[in-house]
């Protein structure tokens, strides 16, 4: 896809949310069913992935470990975004690779030390790149890359959370 091919394709539906803010509202949704073994089966877009225990708190590593999800989550969505955003600038990308890696201390989830924290306490993200653009735009493509990043900015910035139990 071309810069002036993603224009033409964003145009009405960035003039619908202009004059109509409300449609710009998107509710995402996301269920886990619970299996056996201390497992859970999530449905997506690609088909069911199953999800458990990682290896650091005693699982096979034959499960999907949900920290290493959220890291999928943010390198699918920041190589979207960079892709989207390098061809709105006119960018040729002709390699590209973005990683994630995130540090847990498995103490924390196992309840062996209350003072260590629960969940990932830092996520380096990596942009290996082979584009057709100057250091300006480089820097420039990443700036709007971060920026325009859902997941990346949820992490930034996170949003307040709920919880419940129902029936």
């Amino acid at each position: 896809m071309d810069a002036q091919t993603l224009r033409e394709l964003q145009a009405p539906i960035k003039q619908r949310y202009k004059d109509n803010p409300e449609t710009a509202l998107v509710v995402g949704e996301a269920e886990a069913r619970l299996g056996a073994d201390i497992t859970c089966t999530i449905p997506g877009w690609a088909g069911d992935t199953t999800a458990g225990l990682h290896p650091a708190a005693g699982g096979d590593g034959r499960a999907a470990c949900s920290a290493d999800m959220l890291l999928e989550a943010l390198v699918a969505c920041a190589g979207v975004t960079l892709s989207s955003v390098a061809t709105a600038m006119g960018i040729k990308v002709n390699r590209g690779v973005v990683k994630a890696r995130g540090t847990w201390d498995a103490r924390g989830t196992l309840g062996v030390s209350r003072e260590t924290p629960i969940g990932l306490t830092a996520i380096d993200l990596t942009f290996d790149l082979d584009i057709d653009a100057d250091d300006k735009a480089r820097a420039k493509l990443v700036e709007l890359t971060e920026r325009y990043c859902v997941i990346y900015q949820t992490l930034k910035n996170p949003p307040q959370l709920g919880f419940e139990i129902a029936g």
